[in-house]
């Protein structure tokens, strides 16, 4: 099976969607029977890695790399001419109609997956009326689809509310062997400057205003020493303060499972979130987490292996970072650990994925129960 993956959420720095897709790449490269193409916005005269192939895009300042895709026709041509046999659009925007338009010309399906709550966003910023219209819009273009994946409860039910009838859920996943507790760096505490008995947060992510980082920041900040906030991306709006340290995007996945690991907790503040995959990774390192009891983090931890505070209340987050430590953090981080390898590992995902692909080609060529099927000329 030849899978094609198309997006415009595709960056140098950015995390969920690409991680997904390389995860996705190097898991189908050591299975024999698939072959993956990544088709994303990239730089002109620039050779792309072996398997993506760059489409014709304008640089967004200021963004971490993002470009803004330059027209939906080259997409389409693109994927015409890689001849997959199913397509998966990672957004609803600008190339999802090119995914389309290729799917049916060459007679296989299209799936999406439903990276971003757009319509809540929308509907939290600019009120119901503009929302209505992002509604009548994502109903139009996913009825199109195939099957639209939503890696959340949450997504899966705002997609049913506004009338997209085709989706069903599907999480992500977690590369195990690389995001492990043995990743742990015991020197960490000394390279960054910081007593060996500091109980170490850790955030990794975008310095976005939907991030909640303010959170994190006023929380640390009323707990004091010693504990230590790591907070690890770029954006324009990192937290600050005496006990905060900042260390920039981690693209090497090794990196960034070393510093998970090294960690004593992961603290996360984002109520908006369609998924959670830090949670996951941070998890997989065998260490618990704090979030908000909203979006899709809520779904990924309990009692088991964290703790879940109301969201964007700074006092609840600290209370509850204290009454972690009075927790057995090695119990709570295998729990969590143990976790994400039964249920989340790639092992696991990949398959159920596959499945999806698989169910959307035998719909494509079942026969019509509902029809008569079609006589050749002459005969009766």
């Amino acid at each position: 099976m030849h899978i094609a993956d198309i997006t415009a959420f595709y960056a140098r720095e950015s995390g969920g969607v690409k991680r997904y897709l390389h995860a996705k790449r190097d898991w189908l490269a050591r299975h024999r029977a698939f072959r993956h193409t990544l088709v994303v916005p990239g730089p002109r005269h620039t050779v792309a890695p072996p398997g993506t192939l760059y489409l014709p895009s304008i640089p967004l300042p200021n963004s971490a790399g993002y470009r803004l895709p330059a027209g939906r026709w080259k997409a389409r041509e693109v994927l015409l001419a890689a001849k997959p046999d199913v397509i998966e659009a990672g957004d609803p925007y600008f190339y999802a109609s090119a995914a389309v338009d290729a799917a049916l010309d060459l007679g296989i399906p299209a799936l999406a997956f439903c990276h971003s709550d757009i319509h809540t966003l929308v509907r939290r910023w600019l009120g119901a009326l503009p929302a209505q219209a992002v509604a009548r819009y994502l109903r139009w273009m996913y009825a199109r689809f195939d099957r639209v994946l939503a890696a959340s409860n949450v997504v899966l039910e705002h997609l049913i509310e506004i009338g997209v009838s085709n989706a069903a859920r599907q999480p992500l996943g977690v590369d195990t062997a690389v995001f492990h507790p043995n990743r742990r760096d015991e020197e960490l505490r000394s390279r960054l400057g910081i007593a060996p008995n500091s109980r170490l947060l850790v955030f990794a992510g975008r310095f976005a205003a939907e991030k909640n980082l303010w959170v994190l920041e006023q929380a640390v900040r009323t707990l004091g020493p010693p504990y230590v906030l790591l907070a690890i991306g770029s954006g324009p709006h990192p937290p600050r303060g005496t006990n905060v340290i900042i260390l920039p995007f981690q693209a090497d996945a090794s990196a960034l499972a070393a510093l998970l690991a090294s960690a004593d907790a992961l603290v996360h503040a984002g109520d908006q979130e369609t998924f959670g995959l830090i949670v996951l990774e941070a998890m997989a390192c065998g260490i618990p987490v704090i979030g908000p009891d909203a979006g899709g983090v809520r779904e990924l931890i309990d009692d088991a292996v964290g703790l879940r505070v109301r969201p964007k209340d700074p006092a609840a987050l600290a209370a509850a970072i204290d009454s972690l430590f009075s927790a057995d953090l090695t119990h709570l981080g295998g729990a969590a650990r143990a976790r994400v390898v039964r249920h989340y590992d790639w092992d696991v995902v990949m398959p159920n994925i596959i499945a999806h692909y698989r169910a959307a080609q035998h719909r494509r060529t079942a026969p019509r129960l509902d029809v008569p099927p079609v006589r050749e000329w002459g005969k009766p």
